[in-house]
């Protein structure tokens, strides 16, 4: 690997497939009951360990979460599911909390520790503490400017540093939000969050409940609470001099259509980073595959603020843009037949807009060309049907293929 490494989120065995094959170096995912994500976007130890296995066979590492800030009951669980994760080889594990910390020093002394965003860790003290605590890589806090940033590496060069460099944001302090748990019963800080910032609020006055104040938004709402994205492909020179180890995609709760979309697009704008930095350029391809995915709008967050600066990260606008979507995933390809066999997601129409996403292109498909299984032509697909496609090359399973939503 020349250059950091591209730390991708795998929520499942589907997800971390998809990561290994559109250019991880390396893959997180959360450990079932004890990360910050919901269970759907969690591993049990059996799922692990195959995962591991696979990416390891393909020389990708795989971080396990054991992010969630833990309670007395928690511990023994703690305990058993450390000693299960040292034993199937996962690479790291992922703390947010100094008791789990503590727990995993003691049950596995030489398993790598790397320190969440939610330690909230913003300054080079801070992180000599935590190297003297046996962690090896800090994920520092958001907040943090890559001038900061790049301060903290020059100061502490021994320890790895991990940057989130694109996804979802929320308006919490490095992650810690009270919000969910307020509104709703389920805490963020649990792995519950029910994400109450994406909703759709209006501001009212006291005395006048009835005259909603709408500051400025889409013909609906204002997204008062919403976050834009966090998209830093276009600087990726500046985090390079800062001297980060890792550069982290948030979204394990995303789809695979998410993942490869973003996977393969940082993928190829940090090769050619790391390739040639001071002649780097951000294609505008990139910039335009970006868009094809599911986001709030985009903002470089805090890295290119100064302290006390507005944040600009606040959507007043809108709240989701969405051009393209998943339609399926490659099954098998028989190049004797000259065709691959898809397993739809979702419904597709002979005519759609239809491409199909490989590591180091984009084919534009036939939809009028999809066949049952039995050859015959298919007017419309429907999730869980299997069709064929024609294609003149090698496609890797698990590859994904996507469809233009019909505008609105």
């Amino acid at each position: 690997m020349n250059g950091p490494e591209l730390l991708v989120p795998a929520g499942n065995l589907e997800k971390l497939r998809t990561a290994v094959l559109y250019g991880a170096d390396a893959v997180y995912t959360g450990v079932e009951g004890l990360s910050l994500r919901a269970r759907q976007a969690e591993m049990t130890i059996a799922e692990l360990a195959e995962g591991v296995r696979l990416a390891h066979r393909r020389k990708v590492k795989v971080y396990a979460a054991l992010n969630i800030f833990a309670r007395n009951r928690d511990l023994a669980l703690i305990r058993q599911r450390v000693g299960q994760l040292a034993e199937i080889g996962v690479d790291a594990v992922l703390v947010s909390d100094v008791g789990v910390l503590q727990t995993v020093r003691q049950v596995a002394p030489r398993l790598p520790v790397h320190l969440s965003t939610q330690a909230n860790t913003t300054n080079a003290e801070a992180v000599r503490f935590w190297h003297g605590l046996g962690v090896s890589r800090i994920v520092l806090a958001r907040e943090l400017s890559l001038a900061e940033i790049g301060q903290i590496a020059t100061a502490v060069p021994e320890i790895e540093l991990e940057l989130f460099v694109h996804g979802a944001m929320c308006l919490a302090y490095s992650g810690r939000c009270l919000l969910s748990a307020y509104l709703t019963g389920r805490s963020a800080n649990r792995g519950e969050c029910t994400h109450p910032c994406r909703w759709e609020y209006s501001l009212t006055e006291r005395t006048r409940p009835e005259e909603p104040l709408v500051l400025t938004g889409d013909d609906r709402y204002s997204y008062l609470l919403s976050a834009k994205d966090l998209r830093m492909i276009e600087y990726l020179p500046e985090i390079l001099k800062a001297g980060v180890t890792s550069l982290k995609i948030e979204g394990r709760m995303k789809s695979v259509y998410y993942l490869a979309v973003v996977t393969r697009t940082y993928r190829w704008a940090l090769d050619a980073a790391a390739l040639d930095p001071a002649g780097y350029r951000c294609d505008p391809a990139w910039l335009a595959e970006l868009e094809k995915v599911s986001h709030r709008g985009y903002t470089t967050g805090f890295y290119l603020q100064s302290e006390g600066e507005k944040f600009a990260g606040v959507n007043l606008k809108e709240s989701y843009r969405k051009t393209h979507g998943l339609v399926g995933t490659v099954l098998e390809y028989r190049p004797t037949e000259g065709r691959v066999l898809v397993e739809l997601r979702n419904q597709l129409v002979a005519g759609d807009e239809t491409e199909l996403l490989l590591p180091d292109a984009t084919l534009l498909l036939d939809s009028q060309a999809m066949t049952n299984e039995a050859g015959e032509p298919l007017a419309e697909g429907h999730n869980r049907y299997r069709v064929y496609f024609p294609v003149d090359r090698e496609v890797p399973t698990g590859a994904v293929l996507r469809r233009r939503l019909a505008r609105v």
